[in-house]
């Protein structure tokens, strides 16, 4: 345990000591290897408890205020240790190749280096510590560490504004979290998790409220429906590598509080299980629904976090029923899913991004229909957004599959419930899975495709000539592995989560034969098809001999294509979307030719969400509006202001004399 509070300590030292050199390609360096040392220094705790199985303990003596603080590395704390440490490295890896056009433009990068390294730090403190007050202290450094973050372009005027509605919604997240924490320590009368645990437990009612006030505060963070609203806008603010630890990392804290809640409440109550499942499907299907429409390749990226944390919520709410029904097949399979696609979200999530990085560099705009032909500009990079597109779709050999697969796995085990109600939700939840994953394909296929094949739309994507550099594609490529890692071997993946699962349902003493030896045909069956391929590419290779002939695409009877005959993103999901035109918003920008020869012409089409534009718009108006007719008072005159501080004295001293 002393080694993984040295870790934190590195990690918010790691800035700092950057600071003390001059050259800010050095800083980074710097930063990048104390923060390796870091993130070792903490794994090996870690790991060593989900070995052992044995739990570590460290108690610090902290003021009176607080008085003895627990940090716990459990199996569930060390899953996201582990997921926390080697995801957020691959970021401060990836940014030296990234900030390097930054800093050639004399872009001061002091306090991003400062933040960066402190956000890790806030997360690991985050998913140990077990008391209540230094939770929350924790958990508002890491907020405010990532809000500093997300607008290091700050001389954007959009950078700033979805900052400031990033920071408002996580205080309103840490609002109902502190009252979810006040309710359960006034009636434990402590602070400490494990006091929470035993009234909880034996307080149905009061587990009940408990949850529901921390999974909104949790679930703000995570990004549910409809708590999601500050995502599409801070992750294509925020650097991308920031935007990939954001995503792939920081929001599953969130994830984590909802999980560190339900264990200690340990058995939900039926009502509060349909109501997780339902919040999880209907953010499942909204998140996919609305990166389906986008063209800013990272707001669609964004959008799709959402629906991943839908499925991840899906998997939590079947193993939720499984425990309220009794059925501990289904809770072990529901929550031995939603954890694992924790992990394989925060992989193939921070590898798209880190590839959106990478293209945003080389042309300077994430508008997806400015870009296409890339793939032979980009090679590597477009590969390895190739694999994590393919990983996100859910499809084999990759991770995306395994984790998918033991949700539907667990909800069909559900329809053996002999309740008609749980099985006809579980009948839904099937069916929008599928449509989700359905959905996932047509989107990830739309933003491939017209990023990297065809030819360039524009002069910025024509003008690429060479891929990213090495500190940007070495830890995309690790992310790749891993990605094909644990789409092999999926039975020792699936005995990894049984670890942090049984935090959550206690020894877990049913046979789970059955789960392994299909994770175990699934393992063949992946590596068969891996061996396939790769046969045909040796085969091809062989039958060639390395040298093949480019010609043009045949383009019935043009003698050669442009960009104006290929898909452009709108077209490609347009005969999809037009089918949900009740769910949209659509903001379109015309100019119309005005002449039978115009000089120029002009159609834009934005689709808002429906959410942002019927219900937060409306009330940021009315408060607008209700605000403005004070505006009077701010005269700038000190007089005045001193005769406002008077008649509040003679109001206090009036109303404390009625009550007297």
């Amino acid at each position: 345990m002393n080694s993984y509070f040295i870790g934190i300590i590195t990690f918010l030292l790691s800035g700092f000591v950057a600071l003390l050199f001059s050259n800010k390609n050095v800083k980074i360096m710097v930063v990048s290897l104390i923060s390796m040392i870091a993130s070792v220094l903490t794994l090996i705790p870690a790991i060593n408890v989900l070995v052992s199985g044995q739990n570590l303990l460290q108690t610090l003596k902290f003021n009176p205020l607080l008085g003895d603080v627990n940090f716990v590395i459990d199996p569930l704390s060390a899953f996201f240790i582990i997921v926390i440490s080697v995801m957020s490295i691959m970021g401060v890896i990836y940014s030296k190749g990234y900030l390097k056009p930054y800093i050639q433009k004399g872009k001061n990068i002091n306090a991003h280096l400062v933040f960066l390294p402190m956000l890790i730090a806030s997360m690991l403190a985050v998913v140990t510590c077990q008391n209540a007050l230094m939770f929350l202290i924790c958990w508002e450094i890491m907020s405010l560490s990532s809000f500093f973050l997300v607008i290091f372009e700050h001389e954007k005027k959009e950078v700033i504004k979805a900052g400031i509605k990033y920071l408002v919604f996580m205080h309103l997240s840490v609002l109902f979290i502190i009252i979810a924490f006040a309710i359960a320590s006034i009636s434990s009368g402590s602070l400490d998790f494990s006091t929470f645990a035993y009234v909880l437990q034996h307080n149905k009612h009061l587990a009940n409220l408990v949850f529901i006030l921390a999974f909104i505060g949790f679930g703000t963070k995570a990004g549910f429906v409809p708590m999601h609203n500050w995502l599409p806008e801070a992750h294509p603010a925020a650097p991308s590598y920031v935007s990939a630890i954001m995503s792939g990392v920081m929001i599953k804290t969130g994830i984590y509080g909802i999980l560190r809640v339900l264990s200690l409440v340990h058995k939900p109550s039926i009502f509060i299980s349909y109501f997780v499942l339902t919040i999880a499907l209907i953010t499942a299907i909204y998140g996919v629904l609305y990166a389906i429409t986008q063209q800013d390749l990272k707001k669609l990226l964004a959008y799709s976090s959402i629906e991943n944390i839908g499925i991840i919520g899906i998997g939590i709410g079947v193993g939720m029923l499984g425990l309220a029904y009794n059925h501990p097949i289904v809770s072990v399979l529901g929550f031995a899913g939603g954890i694992l696609h924790i992990l394989n979200h925060s992989i193939f999530k921070e590898l798209l991004f880190l590839s959106a990085g990478s293209v945003y560099v080389k042309t300077h705009t994430r508008n997806i229909e400015s870009l296409g032909g890339l793939i032979k500009s980009m090679p590597k990079t477009a590969i390895l957004c190739l694999i994590a597109s393919v990983a996100i779709c859910g499809l084999p050999p990759f991770n995306g599959f395994i984790s998918e697969f033991l949700v539907y796995f667990g909800m069909f085990n559900g329809l053996s419930i002999h309740n008609f109600f749980a099985m006809v939700t579980f009948l839904f939840a099937i069916s929008g899975l599928a449509l989700v994953g359905t959905m996932a394909i047509l989107c990830f296929s739309k933003m491939f495709s017209i990023t990297f094949l065809g030819l360039p739309r524009s002069e910025v994507a024509e003008n690429v000539k060479d891929d990213s550099s090495k500190s940007m594609l070495i830890p995309m490529g690790i992310l790749a592995i891993l990605i094909l890692a644990i789409g092999l071997f999926p039975q020792f993946v699936f005995e990894f989560v049984l670890k942090p699962v049984s935090i959550i349902l206690g020894n877990i003493n049913i046979s789970l034969a059955e789960p392994v030896s299909i994770m175990q045909t699934i393992s063949h069956y992946a590596f068969g098809f891996v061996g396939f391929v790769a046969l045909m590419i040796g085969l091809k290779l062989f039958l060639t001999k390395g040298k093949i002939d480019l010609h043009e695409t045949w383009g019935c009877g043009y003698d050669r294509g442009n960009n104006h005959v290929q898909y452009t993103a709108s077209s490609y999901v347009s005969p999809f979307l037009s089918m949900l035109k009740p769910l949209f918003k659509k903001v379109f920008d015309i100019e119309k030719p005005r002449k039978l020869f115009p000089k120029s012409a002009h159609f834009s089409l934005h689709i808002d969400d429906i959410e942002e534009a019927y219900v937060i718009e409306p009330i940021l108006k009315s408060d607008e509006w209700f605000l403005s007719k004070f505006e009077g008072l701010q005269s700038g005159n000190i007089q005045s202001y001193i005769k406002y501080g008077l008649l509040f004295l003679v109001l206090v001293i009036i109303g404390s004399l009625l009550i007297g």
